[in-house]
């Protein structure tokens, strides 16, 4: 029998994104054993988000963090230093130990944790990542090297150059490149764990999982991609792969119920994660542009930023939108009153969207978001991109427009032609499910 070994980046939303991915994993291959791989504090939350199947179980890894609370970025690199000195080495023993002695002989790993390939090797198991951001940020980090020699220390006087003598980057200009590429500080730890990743991709991965869907990607972004790596199978949207059903308590704000009292297509949902978050001036803006558009919004906004709100602006807004500290952001996304999606175009985001129908206004903020900005107005134009931090004016004229204006309506049909897309390629005979078969042959090959 088939023991794979699915191993999560604990950080951000990876870890969640990962478990998607491998239950969806585990019940397309009911006969095999899965062991789900992630620190302890990440399993924690993910045992309170959704059940697993029986084939499916939990595996705890080294941290590397001291019981004291640190700041992210220092907990990101005592976890890769500790998976790097032998975390992953122990976390696939582990595995093995709680399936009953059965070795791994596949990892399935999210591609920022590329040392655990070195881990797979040393058991016999064969590696196959899975990438969670966009294509088109894979080829950037793919190319780093090249594309550091090419712009040298001129990254800031050339930043409106498109990148047209770079294969699969030719939509793109040298400011819309991820953190850390020709820019920023190239020894920040996620800087670090990419650079290092795309090294290792083309040498040592037995296929790449892709979170795109065929039709998606321009051809000379699949090219550029393809040209440098094993097979990769498109098989995203990941959160489409695994059926699951709103419950109740899911939604403990009952943002579905409000929405339900709201006419189609009207309504502006704001998010911007859970890690991204707009300044405080910004932020007032934000808020000031909303009231301004005067189209209902409902804003997913963590409550530690609600006193930064202007002034009385929750006591005027409360009869007719509404501010929660969560949102069930797949289920809203894909409820008809949704007319608009104010984001900070993380990839998740962004293929929730686009897979929901829903034209999006883009405040990329750091790493991939702003190719994916890029991506939503310039490449499939379903969206629109804040070319810099958010005004009032700016706000109230990019939610008007979409939720009622004539440019609205036509990004509106650009994401529903994708939309459509995503439908035929989840079909039982789709691409993406095709994909999914060839995925599950390979990680159980004996």
């Amino acid at each position: 029998m088939a023991h794979v070994a699915v191993v999560a980046f604990p950080f951000s939303s990876h870890a969640a994104v990962l478990l998607s991915f491998a239950r969806a994993l585990a019940a397309a291959a009911p006969a095999a054993s899965f062991s789900f791989l992630s620190t302890a504090g990440s399993l924690a939350q993910l045992r309170k988000a959704a059940a697993v199947p029986g084939n499916l179980r939990f595996v705890e890894v080294p941290d590397g963090a001291p019981p004291a609370k640190v700041p992210v970025p220092r907990r990101m690199e005592m976890f890769m230093e500790a998976a790097e000195a032998g975390g992953m080495k122990e976390g696939l023993e582990a595995a093995r130990v709680a399936a009953g002695g059965d070795r791994v002989s596949c990892v399935v790993g999210d591609a920022f944790v590329w040392m655990v390939a070195e881990a797979a090797a040393a058991v016999g198991a064969s590696w196959v990542p899975v990438w969670t951001g966009a294509s088109s940020a894979l080829v950037a980090h793919l190319r780093t090297d090249a594309l550091r020699e090419d712009v040298g220390d001129k990254a800031a006087s050339r930043a409106d150059e498109l990148l047209t003598s770079h294969p699969g980057l030719e939509s793109y200009r040298i400011r819309d490149l991820p953190d850390g590429v020709v820019s920023g500080n190239f020894n920040y730890v996620i800087n670090l764990v990419l650079h290092r990743m795309a090294n290792r991709l083309p040498h040592a991965a037995a296929a790449v999982a892709l979170s795109t869907f065929p039709g998606l990607d321009p051809p000379s972004v699949t090219a550029a991609l393809t040209a440098v790596l094993p097979k990769c199978l498109p098989l995203g949207p990941y959160h489409l792969l695994a059926a699951t059903d709103t419950a109740p308590d899911d939604d403990p704000n009952s943002c579905l119920a409000w929405l339900d009292r709201r006419r189609p297509r009207t309504v502006a949902y704001i998010s911007f994660g859970t890690v991204a978050a707009p300044r405080p001036d910004e932020l007032h803006e934000l808020a000031a542009g909303l009231e301004a558009s005067g189209a209902p919004f409902l804003w997913s906004l963590r409550e530690e930023f609600w006193p930064l709100l202007p002034l009385g602006f929750l006591e005027r807004t409360k009869d007719t939108d509404l501010v929660v500290p969560w949102a069930p952001q797949v289920d809203v996304l894909r409820h008809v009153s949704v007319g608009a999606f104010v984001t900070h175009a993380g990839w998740a985001s962004v293929m929730e969207s686009l897979s929901s129908g829903v034209p999006m206004a883009c405040r990329p903020f750091f790493g991939d978001q702003h190719m994916n900005a890029r991506s939503v107005s310039d490449v499939w134009g379903f969206g629109m991109a804040f070319d810099g931090p958010m005004t009032r004016g700016g706000v109230a004229e990019a939610v008007a427009s979409l939720v009622g204006g004539e440019e609205g309506s036509r990004m509106r049909a650009s994401a529903q032609e994708l939309q459509a897309k995503v439908v035929k390629a989840f079909e039982p005979d789709g691409g993406c499910r095709k994909n999914l078969e060839e995925f599950v042959n390979i990680i159980c090959a004996p």
